[in-house]
């Protein structure tokens, strides 16, 4: 069952809160005068700095101009909270606002953490293992950014800072409002708002996050197979160079493909313990890996709604037993699925590239498909068509 999740900062603002804010580390924020700043203000919008300065000047005049009273109760009432909101609210318009993000930026990457399982026997858990490979994403490239240049928060109409040297972790951070981190050395923005039950949405919003992204995912893998869906790390049993010498030379023009292409799809096949899917795990590890591939090896559940990850540059795709998945069509057995046309959109790209933001990581997307097959004959004949497999190749010895 799903579950509703509200924003903390609803309801009125009150002391103990803004008490535990400032009990937990933050500071009130004291903007200051920018001399710049009130130039263009001066230059751009004269008459409402004028106006708005004479206003000022006026409720000063009437406060301290007051005749029933005392001269001392006057001075007293200069600093009452009515004058000293009239003077921060003229305070607040000649000096600059605290840095925020430009909303602008085309790239944005966000995520809930901790991220929530929902999952049914009836069905595989694929958006929770690619919720949680976003999640560790986010993490790892707050973990690549280090500590942000600046932290800050709006509450109960103040700003507040996080000293800087003061910052241990984002988990630690007290949350009640949005806040906002900034890293000027990579122009990247963090926004944090917060969710009751302990929950909140992360964003990264930066021009440019590719670079970012590619080295927070570096050495990432993601199995989706049933209930052993999980994200980790690629482990390969064997050496390339352990594998016989014809494999060996297949892998070398594997590896220039990789290189030279954009897409690849490779299948091999062969008779079972010819080494097939120990081969895929080693290409994945030795050449895929180290090119910042993140690999995701789909099972026959998985690939029927899997599309690959937008933020992500570069994607190796591992499909084992690919004879039972793209059957002829002609077949009836293939006629109750739509596996076969899936794994053929994918092989052209149509099935993540028909639709692009020109100006998002899409454009630049490298895609490798390596299936693994006991033999070609079943495979439908539209997916060894010229364009869609580019390699194909035989295991014929036995590998332990």
């Amino acid at each position: 069952m799903d579950f509703d999740y509200f924003r903390s900062n609803e309801g009125t603002p009150t002391n103990n809160t803004r008490q535990s804010l400032l009990a937990s580390g933050w500071r009130p924020f004291n903007r200051e005068l920018d001399w710049e700043f009130l130039w263009q203000l001066l230059y751009s919008d004269y008459r409402e700095l004028t106006q708005k300065s004479l206003n000022l000047a006026s409720n000063l005049a009437d406060v301290l101009g007051r005749n029933n009273y005392a001269w001392w109760a006057n001075i007293l009432n200069v600093v009452s909270e009515n004058t000293r909101y009239e003077v921060e609210k003229f305070w607040n318009y000649i000096t600059p606002d605290p840095q925020s993000p430009d909303h602008r930026y085309k790239d944005v990457l966000s995520t809930e953490t901790p991220i929530v399982q929902f999952v049914s026997r009836s069905s595989i858990p694929i958006d929770y293992v690619l919720n949680r490979l976003q999640e560790i994403t986010v993490l790892r490239v707050l973990g690549v950014l280090g500590n942000p240049d600046i932290i800050t928060q709006y509450y109960s109409e103040r700003d507040f800072y996080f000293p800087i040297d003061k910052f241990i972790s984002w988990e630690r951070l007290d949350v009640i409002n949005t806040v906002y981190a900034y890293w000027a050395k990579y122009d990247v923005w963090l926004q944090i708002d917060p969710y009751d039950r302990g929950r909140r949405q992360y964003s990264l919003m930066a021009k440019n996050l590719a670079p970012l992204i590619n080295k927070a995912t570096y050495d990432l893998a993601v199995m989706l197979s049933g209930y052993q869906s999980r994200v980790g790390k690629v482990h390969s049993q064997f050496n390339i160079r352990t594998f016989p010498a014809d494999i060996q030379n297949f892998t070398d023009s594997v590896q220039q493909a990789i290189l030279n292409q954009n897409q690849l799809a490779v299948v091999v096949h062969g008779q079972p313990g010819t080494g097939k899917t120990v081969w895929t795990q080693a290409v994945a590890k030795e050449i895929l890996v180290p090119l910042g591939y993140v690999i995701f090896i789909l099972d026959h559940d998985a690939i029927a709604n899997f599309v690959p990850p937008t933020y992500i540059e570069r994607i190796c795709i591992v499909i084992n037993e690919a004879d039972n998945l793209a059957q002829n069509r002609a077949s009836e057995v293939a006629q109750y699925n739509n596996k076969t046309e899936h794994i053929l959109s994918l092989l052209d790209g149509t099935l993540y590239q028909s639709v692009i933001d020109e100006s998002g990581i899409q454009m630049q997307q490298r895609l490798v498909v390596l299936m693994t097959c006991n033999t070609t004959e079943r495979l439908d004949p539209a997916m060894l068509r010229k364009g869609r497999v580019d390699l194909i190749y035989e295991f014929t010895q036995l590998f332990i």
